[in-house]
């Protein structure tokens, strides 16, 4: 049986959502399971799709993204899949599908995960960097102090006896 897995990161990515579910669908999944969260937060679904998947059954997901935030994620996910002799596949991946009942599947999603994650660290290291330069040249203002910017109102307003739920509703 073919099971999916959906994810987007915040659910004003509906388009997304509704994009994977279609390519899920076409693909012939009998059952989705579908999320709209963060990668570094709790994923349910994708718990509830690890502990549904049984022995024969293949996990679906549209974009290596989509399952796992890095190689160490990647390769946990794929260790779980290995001990129910779940297979994993990828439908997009670098134009074309992978699937991990084969070595060569296995070796080039490990391959490609390290690389995509060593393409990450380097871009969030030359970020870094930037903000660094811009800082220095005094181009880098960073965002403004919200919580700062009203201290003074919530000051008074505790003072007048508003409680903490309150004032962040107020503000």
């Amino acid at each position: 049986m073919f099971v999916g897995y959906a994810r987007t990161s915040t659910a004003e990515q509906n388009a997304g959502l509704d994009a994977q579910r279609r390519d899920l669908d076409a693909t012939g999944c009998m059952k989705l399971f579908v999320e709209q969260v963060s990668s570094v937060a709790k994923r349910a679904q994708l718990e509830a799709a690890l502990d549904f998947v049984r022995e024969g059954d293949t996990l679906v997901v549209t974009k290596l993204d989509r399952l796992a935030r890095s190689t160490s994620d990647l390769l946990a996910i794929v260790a779980r899949l290995d001990a129910k002799d779940v297979a994993l596949r990828i439908l997009d991946f670098g134009g074309s599908a992978v699937d991990t009942k084969s070595p060569a599947g296995k070796l080039m999603l490990t391959v490609f995960a390290a690389t995509a994650q060593f393409e990450r660290e380097v871009m969030l290291q030359r970020q870094r960097e930037g903000i660094a330069a811009a800082k220095v040249a005094g181009k880098y203002k960073g965002r403004a102090p919200t919580a700062k910017a009203q201290s003074e109102t919530v000051t008074q307003l505790r003072d007048e006896g508003v409680g903490a739920t309150e004032i962040a509703r107020r503000l």
